[in-house]
């Protein structure tokens, strides 16, 4: 392992426990009966990531709170509809399929049992501790997520790049600026100022009435960023009576949309261990008893062989 280049690999632990669980049947049962396909088609992802990326480093992103009240009482409707029971003082409640929801305690337990740090953030997502982490890294950076909103991370110069999932693990996609650029004619950047305009649906964001993913990337190309957009709208000039007339109806949502759809690069994350280490005798036994009460012989034995190159 020692003569492989550093790299850092960030997993968007839930979107890629999500793709597991829908991906794998639901006929993989442990022993007891507990379903744990999310749990084997997470660490078959594990298993293919180290292999075709090859990172030293690698660490398992979680939402601590995947619906932060700071970004709702921005924008109300922010996940609304993904919300299942509002919890007063506490997180709300994912929409979480039930047989998902019983294995993601072995995920996290299957992570320990590999060595694979689990790095979360009181009131804050995953999407924040990804930012974090790409942000402050002294190594090149892949984050595996299947959210286009983390494309805001991307940065040729510091070798920050998203492996994309959305297409299914089979075709997967490494997306630089170019990529984005293709993809949007917006540079990575300026992305978050790009979904902020264009709204997403998935996401409870309303995004700027009438201004779509062109309009969005003709006003970004023209002025540079939405504070720009905004000035040229304000002073009357430079853009169309139409989308000048759109930008000023939606002052308010941009003066907070930004807040919102941007990813923190900055929480005060612990020191956490990010490196790779075989296992040692000891940590291989209590892997080996992990795959027997769950039925996960193969699936653990490929992740930790993948690991251990």
């Amino acid at each position: 392992m020692s003569s492989r280049p550093e790299k850092l690999l960030l997993l968007d632990s839930a979107s890629l426990y999500f793709r597991a669980f829908y991906g794998v049947p639901d006929t993989v049962k442990a022993p007891d009966g507990t379903s744990v396909n999310a749990v084997r088609g997470f660490l078959d992802i594990i298993a293919k990531l180290v292999t075709t990326y090859e990172p030293t480093r690698i660490v398992a992103c979680w939402d601590d709170d995947w619906r932060p009240q700071w970004r709702v009482d921005l924008i109300p409707s922010y996940k609304t509809h993904r919300v299942a029971e509002p919890v007063e003082d506490a997180p709300d409640v994912e929409v979480v399929p039930d047989p998902l929801e019983l294995q993601v305690p072995i995920i996290r337990e299957t992570l320990d049992a590999l060595g694979i740090a689990i790095v979360g953030a009181a009131e804050h997502e995953a999407d924040d501790v990804i930012g974090t982490l790409a942000t402050t890294a002294d190594v090149p950076v892949d984050i595996v997520t299947g959210d286009r909103d983390l494309f805001q991370l991307v940065d040729d110069d510091r070798d920050v790049r998203v492996v994309y999932t959305a297409r299914g693990m089979s075709n997967l996609e490494v997306v630089t600026d170019d990529v984005v650029f293709a993809k949007y004619g917006v540079h990575a950047r300026q992305y978050a100022d790009f979904a902020s305009m264009r709204g997403d649906s998935s996401d409870g964001l309303p995004g700027v009435k009438g201004i779509g993913d062109k309009s969005a990337a003709s006003l970004l190309a023209a002025h540079g960023d939405l504070d720009g957009i905004v000035a040229a709208a304000r002073a009357g000039g430079g853009m169309p009576a139409g989308q000048q007339a759109k930008i000023l109806a939606a002052l308010d949502y941009i003066a907070v949309a930004p807040t919102v759809v941007e990813v923190v690069r900055d929480l005060p994350l612990t020191e956490v261990p990010t490196a790779i280490v075989p296992l040692d005798a000891e940590k291989q036994d209590a892997a080996d008893a992990l795959a027997e009460r769950w039925n996960l012989t193969g699936p653990i034995g490929r992740a930790i062989a993948a690991l251990a190159r």
